[in-house]
């Protein structure tokens, strides 16, 4: 056996997933608002993964500059995720269209079948999240291009399956498109297994928080290198009649101050001040100020350091394509040891 045979296998495995993203690894980079902008996700594409954008609640105009800028920093594909409650999502897909963006992908709640088809007819492909096998199934009538099955584990807000479960439910059952794991990986010996078992490639988001191009506060990215896995922990939901998405995050003050303004939302919704939509948006502004506050300004005290349970494997400040190669390395010996073996 020769020594190029590991990666050779590795590049059969995920064959399908780097010829849907045009890149060399079959690596995604997770959308997270603040961090995942021009700087991180040129430089994930720059490695041979699959940069994405994190559009948030920018405005068309902020996201139109933020993709030119990315643009200018890489020639390589790379992607903007879409959040579907956002007020002007026709109007950021039609962004998307105008500048060329060869993948969307949308999240935050199960798409419209109308805004699959706009980015279809665009031009683009669809990337959806499919949090359920029968929702993946619906998913993929409706037209979608790729699926992500993103597990509990995963940081910011989340389900309650675990990553192992959701791949061991779904992968064996939608195999009409490709299909990439998400959710508390950060080995290569992680993706290659989710590869094993049908997957066409992995996203990971909370491995390239303290990546050299990532923007994130000194302080933000310190509280990651000091953290361990059981510091990430989910949000409480305190009333059943108002449910919330948990959010994974390292626990501190702006946890506390979220069930503070959890209890005062439910309140003022009981009082008939607020409806259902405007108290579930009424949170989500609190969530993107808090992360603001702790990714852009330092604030780990009271901001929100949303991060996934694989936080415990970042150890230190690494370039992003160090981070890359590191995890296609760990793949390739782990295939090379089995063959040894």
């Amino acid at each position: 056996m020769t020594l190029s045979d590991p990666r050779e296998r590795l590049d059969g495995l995920w064959g399908r997933g780097r010829a849907f993203l045009g890149s060399n690894y079959a690596i995604l980079g997770g959308a997270m608002s603040w961090v995942s902008e021009r700087y991180l996700v040129s430089a994930i594409s720059n490695g041979g993964g699959f940069g994405v954008i994190a559009c948030g609640s920018m405005k068309p105009e902020q996201l139109a500059e933020e993709i030119a800028a990315t643009r200018a920093l890489t020639d390589k594909p790379f992607g903007v995720n879409l959040i579907t409650m956002h007020p002007d999502l026709d109007a950021l897909i039609d962004v998307c269209a105008d500048h060329a963006v060869s993948h969307v992908v949308l999240a935050g709640g199960l798409p419209a079948s109308s805004s699959i088809k706009r980015v279809k007819d665009n031009g683009a492909k669809v990337i959806c999240f499919a949090p359920a096998l029968a929702l993946a199934k619906r998913l993929v009538r409706n037209g979608v291009d790729a699926l992500i099955i993103e597990g509990a584990e995963a940081g910011g807000h989340i389900g309650p399956v675990s990553t192992s479960v959701l791949a061991q439910e779904i992968l064996p059952h939608v195999t009409d498109v490709p299909v990439f794991v998400a959710g508390g990986i950060g080995r290569g010996e992680a993706i290659l297994s989710y590869l094993e078992m049908g997957a066409a490639g992995c996203q990971l988001g909370t491995r390239f928080v303290c990546a050299t191009e990532s923007i994130a506060h000194p302080n933000f990215k310190k509280a990651f290198i000091r953290a361990s896995s059981r510091d990430a922990v989910p949000t409480v939901q305190l009333d059943s009649r108002f449910p919330v998405f948990p959010v994974r995050a390292l626990s501190n003050k702006g946890t506390e101050q979220f069930m503070a303004i959890q209890r005062d939302v439910i309140g003022r919704v009981d009082r008939g001040e607020l409806d259902a939509k405007e108290g579930h948006l009424a949170i989500e502004r609190f969530w993107a100020g808090a992360l603001q506050r702790a990714v852009i300004d330092g604030d780990v005290e009271n901001g929100s350091i949303m991060a996934g349970q694989s936080v415990g494997m970042v150890t230190r400040e690494q370039p992003t394509v160090e981070i890359l190669d590191e995890l296609v390395r760990q793949a390739t010996e782990a295939l090379a040891e089995r063959g040894r073996s």
